[in-house]
């Protein structure tokens, strides 16, 4: 689904584009298309940056696009077509790699682009490790995937589940799940719950008969899960009571639990880690690029990402962000303990492997999309 937001009123201008600390006259486009996911973190994004940036630039419009699950196929297509028609897309770590080796996200020199740390810090050693995962990737935030459960199901018996394993227990936790329609998590957490050691997941899942195996565990509960595709589908379902295990990011099922006071617990066990953040399509003409880094600019820098912090339970990419983090800007909760980096709820997190998704994800996914067929 495709929305737009018209922010302010489109107008001609010539505007300062600061980069890296430099200022220079540069025409720059009124508009741009920023590809997001929805729901509660793309409003984290529009209040943290989007409209603090718009209220400093008047006459700029922005327009959403909620396609970011489809960001890979969908820049392709547009690539093929010689028509791009994205300004700036919000991606996964796995997907900016396979964009960037496809040739259809920009190479980007990040300390030249980025801000540095308050104290002067270059911007690609306050952001640290993440920054390394791709040449076209600038990091936001760090985030997870993990279950969330309705803590009243009477036939549990008053039981709550403590272990990822409990996913793949009919017979303790009768009831539906809802699980994402694509392979990635799914295939790491069927064979963690068929033996398989985390350290030896990617392995085993590279070959034909761990696969299989994954798929074989999968079967057990295939018949009593709803495979979701949007992020907001398994807070509808666990609020609706549809399901009584659903997989999706932290930060929905923050908003569904303390946000909406709905009877959902989260469970950490095994949450899988992952990084999102921000490519720049490559061949925009200059003006829109120069529109999209002087947004850049401003919407990573150490507040910013400290201030979406504030309104979703993701850590923020910048190592100076995270002393900014406090409470929630409307509730006035302390978010440290609802991180998925919090040492309370990290101890027995899985780390994914991004090259390696970038790597197998194409195949794979023919491969997940045939056995759902069956």
């Amino acid at each position: 689904m495709k929305i737009t937001r018209l922010l302010t009123a489109t107008t001609a201008l010539v505007a300062t584009a600061t980069i890296a600390g430099a200022e220079s006259h540069v025409e720059m486009a009124d508009e741009m298309t920023i590809v997001s996911w929805g729901g509660a973190y793309q409003e984290s994004q529009l209040k943290a940056y989007v409209e603090p940036y718009l209220e400093q630039n008047p006459g700029v419009t922005v327009t959403w696009d909620e396609s970011s699950a489809e960001a890979v196929a969908k820049l392709r297509a547009q690539n093929e077509a010689g028509n791009v028609t994205w300004d700036l897309v919000d991606a996964t770590a796995a997907d900016a790699m396979r964009l960037c080796d496809e040739g259809l996200a920009m190479e980007v020199d990040h300390d030249e682009i980025l801000a540095a740390a308050p104290d002067g810090t270059p911007a690609s050693e306050d952001f640290g490790e993440e920054m390394l995962v791709s040449d076209c990737f600038i990091p936001q935030i760090a985030y997870s995937y993990t279950f969330g459960y309705r803590n009243d199901v009477a036939e549990w018996n008053g039981n709550e589940p403590d272990d990822i394993c409990d996913v793949f227990d009919l017979e303790n936790f009768p009831g539906t799940r809802s699980l994402e329609k694509r392979p990635h998590n799914n295939l790491e957490w069927a064979l963690i719950c068929d033996g398989v050691a985390y350290e030896d997941v990617y392995d085993v899942l590279e070959t034909e008969e761990g696969q299989d195996r994954a798929f074989a565990k999968l079967d057990t509960i295939k018949d009593d899960t709803i495979w979701w595709s949007s992020g907001a589908d398994t807070p509808q379902l666990l609020a609706d009571g549809e399901v009584v295990f659903g997989s999706t990011y932290n930060g929905r099922l923050f908003s569904l639990i303390v946000e909406q006071d709905q009877p959902v617990n989260m469970m950490w066990d095994t949450q899988s880690y992952d990084l999102d953040g921000w490519i720049i399509p490559e061949g925009l003409d200059e003006a829109q690029l120069a529109r999209v880094q002087d947004f850049l600019y401003f919407a990573t820098d150490t507040q910013r990402l400290a201030d979406q912090a504030k309104y979703i339970s993701y850590g923020p990419a910048r190592k100076s962000s995270a002393p900014l983090v406090g409470e929630h800007a409307e509730l006035g909760i302390d978010m440290a303990p609802h991180m998925p980096t919090n040492p309370d709820n990290a101890q027995n997190a899985f780390v994914q492997n991004y090259e390696w998704w970038a790597d197998y994800r194409d195949d794979l996914d023919s491969k997940f999309q045939a056995w759902l067929a069956q």
